[in-house]
């Protein structure tokens, strides 16, 4: 059995000098792919259920699917929850075994999304599980602009929430297609040097490789969340295998043939955050 938290596998990075993905699930084909590539790279895989993956599928149903790829996975993997807006949606998902939870309240004023967040990690951890909590909004491309973290108030809302990772807006943006965005090194580094936890880029899909992969071996960012890029994956090798065969409708048999070009696609994504 190789389900662990999300202090388990970010702690180890944040002293070893690489990142871990938190891979954004939609359904059992992708997070099958995702634990599969993790195993050819011999590396820790976060296994996430984001609002689209809850929209499709319930949360009972999603913890049994993440721990038994887990119970079967020779690396360790974590069952997260991806932007859960409530504390009962937290709740469920700690009911349902996920053993970790991100709560995402960076939205409200900071007073009042540190006061949430601080009850939602207080409730993980009586749990045994792992929170995440997110300071400065992280927009959506072509909707929502992002809000950037302040220092001060990551250094407060890191303090007093206790928190085991931090989500923070320094120029990542969520679905972005291509990767010519970047981040603001310069605000990581202030962030870093007022903060001891975890640091987390959701919309990792949007940066360029090479910065990944610099800033994994390089900061106390431990964590970067990548959906969009994966799911582009999956959707050309979709497309080509229902081109293939326009005879063949068995959907078995043709998302049989996304499997490997995902796990192609995703071991590629793991390698880049490997330390030297």
């Amino acid at each position: 059995m190789t389900l662990v938290t999300l202090s388990d596998v970010l702690q180890p990075a944040l002293k070893g000098h690489y990142a871990v993905a938190g891979l954004v699930t939609l359904g059992w084909e992708d997070m099958r792919a995702y634990v599969a590539a993790a195993e050819a790279e011999n590396v820790p895989v976060i296994l996430q259920a984001g609002p689209g993956c809850r929209e499709h599928t319930p949360l009972p149903v999603l913890g049994k699917m993440f721990r038994h790829l887990a119970g079967n996975a020779s690396v360790p993997v974590v069952a997260h929850l991806d932007h859960g807006y409530t504390s009962d949606e937290c709740r469920q998902a700690l009911d349902a075994g996920f053993t970790s939870i991100m709560f995402d309240g960076s939205r409200h004023p900071l007073q009042q999304n540190i006061d949430e967040t601080a009850a939602i990690a207080e409730m993980a951890h009586a749990a045994g599980v792992s929170c995440e909590g997110e300071i400065g909004f992280v927009g959506y491309s072509g909707g929502e602009a992002s809000a950037g973290t302040d220092p001060e108030e990551a250094e407060k809302f890191a303090r007093e929430t206790a928190v085991d990772a931090m989500a923070i807006s320094v120029g990542n943006v969520h679905l972005q297609q291509d990767k010519q965005g970047g981040l603001d090194e310069p605000r990581i580094r202030v962030i870093e040097a007022v903060t001891t936890v975890p640091l987390v880029i959701h919309g990792g899909s949007g940066v360029p490789v090479e910065q990944r992969t610099a800033l994994a071996r390089g900061s106390s960012i431990c964590k970067f969340n990548i959906g969009t890029e994966l799911r582009m994956a999956f959707g050309q090798a979709l497309r080509e295998a229902v081109s293939s065969d326009p005879s063949r409708f068995d959907r078995n048999s043709i998302l049989k043939d996304t499997h490997d070009p995902v796990v192609a696609a995703t071991r590629q994504v793991l390698s880049a955050f490997k330390a030297n």
